[in-house]
């Protein structure tokens, strides 16, 4: 049988799972999306070349691997078909080979995307259709992406069906004999854990569970089969959109009036470095390009977040880490960890799961010292600062979790594996 590791992100989406599971992929024969839709950018850095990514696998960048979009996303035609195009610009070609498409993932309509954008901006969403297809999936009046192919109308694009065809299967069972048959599975989740929709910080959550259960139900393989659960954080915590964050730097009307084209300069990072919270944000912010891949909005910015992360090995079951962007936290001469929230005068150490508690917590911040030099050069771990290193340690132990990977840049040369 062959092993099975999901990968999912820990905090609130945007970890930096693509350019993980880019490195993963290696020792994978099989790479799939399980959940979400294109509301879930990832780039992938090779070179000097970024190629971003929305729907498609990340796998799709290496040879002689199947790349799987699993049963329980939700798939915008056009958008994938683009996706397809773009990638055959770069001399990758698509086939049945190295992409397949479930026959009963969902189609996002033109509908749902209407609807998206009526009333999808309170929450925050990307406006792409994805909730009101999740919904009509439940409602039981969505249409599925077989049925969609098949079905004869003037307003469907033509070169997409023929392209999109020869690629839709029974995924489930071209997983499991593949398994059978010895080959290794590498499942890549969409979006973070504090967002899924049952466990995240509703209403300001995606539509899909993006905790590491969607992977068993969104790509049809039973939970015995999953070997390692991998979770992946940021340094720090960064969030798009509205929701709660306790450890935000700034708010989120100065994030979101922010000029993404400013450049931090010395008087910046000394402010920061007085402590001024908007100026920590910013300098997280410009020092780690946080703007989104999908929508081009500025992330709200803030200090790693014991509590919630916490949460998030709990559900997971995560047998692994992966601490990414380490490179970022350069230059601050304090680092803050968020180890609790104070609520009403009491101090909380688990996640609060309701929204009216979880917007009036302030956090309990550790400090430790930070450093100066540059990361992104680095490729041991015996090389990085000794500050860094400690902040590493630091983590690892109080998620009580082995760190074996860190990340001090987006190339895949890039990536620190621990001794």
């Amino acid at each position: 049988m062959g092993k099975v590791t999901v990968i999912v992100g820990g905090q609130y989406g945007d970890e930096g799972k693509g350019s993980i599971v880019d490195f993963l992929t290696q020792k994978a024969d099989i790479v799939a999306r399980c959940q979400g839709g294109n509301n879930a950018g990832h780039t992938v850095v090779i070179g000097n070349k970024s190629y971003k990514f929305h729907l498609i696998p990340s796998g799709i960048l290496h040879k002689n691997k199947l790349n799987i979009i699993g049963n329980g996303t939700v798939i915008d035609p056009e958008v994938l078909c683009n996706e397809i195009r773009q990638l055959e610009q770069e001399g990758v070609k698509i086939t049945d080979k190295n992409l397949v498409i479930s026959s009963n993932a969902h189609v996002i309509q033109e509908k749902h995307k209407e609807e998206d954008i009526k009333t999808g901006s309170k929450i925050g969403t990307t406006g792409r259709g994805i909730g009101p297809c999740y919904k009509d999936k439940i409602n039981r009046t969505g249409i599925k992406i077989y049925d969609y192919l098949n079905q004869n109308s003037d307003k469907q694009n033509f070169d997409c069906i023929k392209k999109l065809k020869p690629l839709v299967k029974d995924t489930s069972f071209v997983v499991n004999k593949l398994l059978g048959a010895g080959k290794n599975l590498l499942i890549e989740g969409a979006q973070g854990s504090l967002l899924d929709i049952d466990h995240g910080t509703y209403p300001y959550v995606t539509s899909s569970n993006s905790t590491a259960g969607g992977a068993c139900t969104g790509l049809g393989i039973g939970p015995t089969k999953i070997n390692d659960v991998i979770g992946i954080f940021k340094a720090y915590v960064t969030r798009v959109g509205e929701g709660s964050f306790i450890t935000e730097l700034g708010n989120y009307n100065q994030c979101k009036n922010e000029n993404k084209d400013e450049v931090l300069n010395k008087s910046d990072i000394a402010k920061a470095n007085s402590g001024d919270g908007y100026t920590q944000g910013k300098m997280l912010r410009k020092q780690g390009n946080e703007y989104g891949t999908t929508t081009g909005r500025p992330r709200r910015c803030g200090w790693f977040d014991l509590v919630a992360a916490k949460y998030a090995v709990m559900l997971n079951g995560l047998s692994m880490i992966v601490l990414t962007k380490l490179d970022v936290l350069s230059n601050f001469e304090t680092l803050n960890v968020c180890v609790a929230y104070e609520y009403n005068n009491k101090k909380l150490e688990d996640f609060p799961l309701q929204a009216e508690i979880l917007e009036k917590c302030k956090p309990i911040y550790e400090k430790l010292p930070g450093w100066k030099e540059d990361l992104t050069q680095i490729k041991r771990y015996d090389k990085l600062p000794e500050n860094a290193k400690k902040y590493i340690q630091y983590l690892e132990q109080k998620l009580g979790v082995p760190i074996f990977i860190v990340s001090v840049g987006p190339g895949r040369d890039q990536t620190i594996v621990m001794e």
